[in-house]
């Protein structure tokens, strides 16, 4: 090594030694630090929706961390804080009424001790989980019922649904509980198969992280709608690149995956290749049209009034049938449009449009019970219903799972269910 590159190397050890210790001599000094800084000044705050936004100006001192405040709820628990000393507001939330309430904000330095508290009684406005119970909206859906809240603030609630209905004789009470803090939401109770005849009573709770909860809200008596699985027997699958109204049916055959398998009602787990697989051959069937979209055209052989779909995706995890392999990824379609064909125009009218959502906190087990399940959606997803008689239907896949929902990569579908009622002639 020559001289030259020795002496850099001896200064920035040199450098590097100097900055251990300042940092050293820093951390000691805050250990050592028994004195509290000042606390904030200029105190005010603003009302919010169950909380209030303090703004203050900071004290000037050096080793200054952060601003503070603390309030104890009537169960004598205690909630803090905190906002960067480089910034000049604090949020605070979790009041459950619009009295008054005592808040102490403390300044707090690096050795964490804190200033006298600087007392502030304030009255939020009305608090968050009055306002979700406001915007609750139950609706009747297929074998099942469903609720939508909106919850603006964000914060983190329970909405807790006790149901009961009367089946054989026989009263039975039921309570399902959803966790959310999406600023508007929907949740579904499923898997009731009650007639139309045995209504269910509803109610609703509302809790927050806060201990806060509401009343129960009774949202009355709601009658469900009623649907059957569409067999299979008769339904047809035109040739691929064969048009039905200008819209020619997508090749379906590519590498391991059969066009066929969309519709016999056997799903693909991995270990049997169940699916279609269009190798890229989008649009008009032609490879140089690029992937996506593609249509799976079906004659359901009579006429039927449409209310859902379950479409099962790719799985190909293995033969286990213990890991996620590729449901909500891969090759899987993300985003697909529905259609159904007007027989009297020979146009195809569009019904709905649907975005499969991935699931979260979920273990490899479970991403596969829940693949396997199939993924349900509603013809009129806000307003369910059936669609006018029709015979001939249409799948248009969009988008895959790729680059949230950008990629036109999507080639594979296992399984599409349809759910509905015979036409009356």
């Amino acid at each position: 090594m020559n001289t030259l590159k020795r002496y850099i190397l001896l200064i920035f050890a040199a450098l590097l030694i100097l900055t251990a210790c300042e940092e050293e001599l820093r951390h000691r000094a805050s250990s050592d630090d028994k004195v509290p800084p000042q606390p904030p000044t200029n105190v005010t705050y603003k009302p919010l929706f169950g909380g209030a936004r303090f703004y203050y100006d900071l004290p000037a001192d050096e080793d200054l961390l952060s601003i503070e405040a603390t309030y104890t709820n009537a169960d004598k628990k205690t909630f803090t804080f905190s906002s960067s000393y480089f910034v000049d507001s604090l949020d605070v939330y979790g009041f459950g009424d619009t009295i008054d309430y005592k808040i102490d904000l403390y300044a707090v330095d690096r050795a964490g001790n804190r200033s006298n508290p600087v007392n502030v009684t304030v009255k939020p406005l009305e608090p968050a989980i009055t306002r979700v119970v406001k915007s609750l909206d139950l609706k009747p859906g297929f074998s099942s019922f469903f609720l939508d809240w909106i919850n603006e603030l964000e914060q983190s609630i329970n909405v807790y649904i006790d149901f009961s209905y009367s089946k054989g004789g026989t009263t039975h009470q039921h309570t399902a509980v959803f966790s959310s803090n999406l600023p508007s939401d929907r949740r579904f109770v499923e898997n009731l198969y009650l007639t139309p005849q045995e209504l269910v009573s509803v109610k609703v709770r509302v809790t927050d992280i806060y201990g806060n909860k509401s009343e129960p809200v009774d949202l009355g008596q709601i009658s469900l709608l009623e649907d059957i699985k569409i067999p299979k027997n008769n339904w047809f699958l035109p040739a691929a690149n064969d048009s039905i109204a200008g819209v020619p049916q997508c090749f379906g055959d590519g590498l391991e995956g059969r066009l066929r398998y969309v519709i016999d009602d056997i799903i693909d787990r991995g270990d049997n290749l169940n699916f279609m697989h269009t190798h890229s051959r989008g649009k008009t069937g032609r490879t140089q049209d690029g992937n996506m979209p593609w249509n799976v055209i079906i004659d359901m052989g009579d006429y039927y009034e449409l209310s859902r779909i379950v479409t099962v995706q790719r799985h190909s995890g293995g033969l286990a049938n213990i890991n996620r392999g590729q449901y909500y990824g891969g090759e899987n379609v993300g985003i697909y449009e529905l259609y159904i064909l007007n027989e009297e125009t020979n146009e195809w009218e569009y019904v709905t449009q649907h975005k499969i959502e991935v699931p979260v906190g979920l273990s490899e087990l479970e991403f596969v019970k829940k693949g396997e399940a199939g993924d349900m959606a509603y013809m009129y997803p806000d307003n369910p219903g059936y669609t006018k008689p029709a015979r001939w239907f249409r799948y248009r896949a969009m988008k895959g799972f790729g680059g949230n929902y950008t990629l036109d990569n999507a080639n594979c579908l296992s399984e599409i269910t349809l759910y509905g009622r015979k036409a009356v002639k």
